[in-house]
């Protein structure tokens, strides 16, 4: 059982957690009825699409044979702890428990979240898991923007009140910047090897220290966007308490951190999205 916890790759689960709970705290301002199971329905979709991308980027990768010398998570595939099947398998099952989550979280609110669904899950296929994926051609970043920042946060907004809000997409922007910068180091950290395999992520088109300039401007944009937040609610300016972590992780980033040494800042990087979203979340309660 730790394998697959371990090739869920907890430390991307952040991504996942954050933008849910700042949409869902978001709504607390307008004093309507709270719906504690659509809080809980819309967290198990983002969880379970967070985990079933993890799975099926695995098996994509592994099977290429583009994650045989890698350093970072465990790859379930191409380590051989795990048959390809398995993993094939433990991913569709979490896409599945996801659409059956969002489908009731559907009938409980709009049919429009049937399409926007449908739509996330092919999108989390096609990141590695078809003949031209796209996560190869330097798009990621851009999609992990949209479906764990826009429409997780819009989303888990919308499961409340059903209204689609412009304080809910500003309030999304940090939450997509911050999980792009997820995946921007983790993407920094493979770059090397990507290179060789071919594998054009949006880190090996831009070269190395653009990609690192690139991870400093996400966190830059994230503080940016927490900050017009104050608009919403003057205690989001709590989230400025955290320029220090993201100054230190940008200067070990921008000095030049390489392979193992980028690790610990991937956690940190989740670690500090988390934050942000406590932060951002309790200013919106108070």
């Amino acid at each position: 059982m730790n394998k697959w916890i371990a090739g869920a790759r907890p430390r991307t689960l952040p991504a996942a957690i954050a933008p849910v709970v700042v949409g869902t705290s978001l709504f607390a301002r307008t004093n309507l009825p709270f719906n504690w199971l659509n809080a809980a329905l819309a967290l198990a979709v983002s969880l379970l699409l967070q985990i079933a991308v993890n799975y099926a980027n695995d098996y994509s990768d592994g099977v290429r044979g583009t994650d045989e010398v890698r350093v970072g998570p465990v790859r379930l595939t191409a380590s051989g702890l795990a048959s390809p099947k398995a993993v094939k398998s433990a991913a569709y099952l979490s896409f599945f428990l996801a659409a059956i989550c969002g489908g009731v979280l559907a009938l409980r609110t709009s049919w429009v979240l049937i399409i926007v669904g449908a739509i996330a899950i092919i999108a989390a296929w096609g990141y590695t898991g078809t003949s031209k994926p796209y996560g190869y051609m330097g798009f990621g970043e851009l999609s992990v923007f949209l479906f764990f920042g826009v429409v997780a946060t819009m989303g888990s907004y919308f499961v409340q009140s059903e209204q689609v809000s412009g304080k809910a997409f500003l309030v999304a922007i940090p939450m997509g910047a911050l999980s792009c910068a997820i995946l921007a180091i983790n993407n920094l950290r493979d770059r090397p090897k990507d290179a060789e395999v071919g594998k054009r992520t949006l880190a090996v088109r831009l070269g190395d220290m653009k990609a690192r300039f690139f991870f400093v401007l996400l966190l830059i944009s994230a503080h940016i966007a927490a900050l017009l937040a104050s608009f919403i609610s003057p205690w989001a300016l709590f989230t400025l308490a955290l320029l220090p972590v993201s100054y230190s992780i940008s200067k070990s980033v921008i000095k030049g951190a390489v392979g193992r040494d980028l690790i610990p800042l991937l956690g940190k990087t989740g670690r500090l999205q988390m934050l942000f979203a406590l932060l951002l979340s309790l200013a919106f309660i108070i």
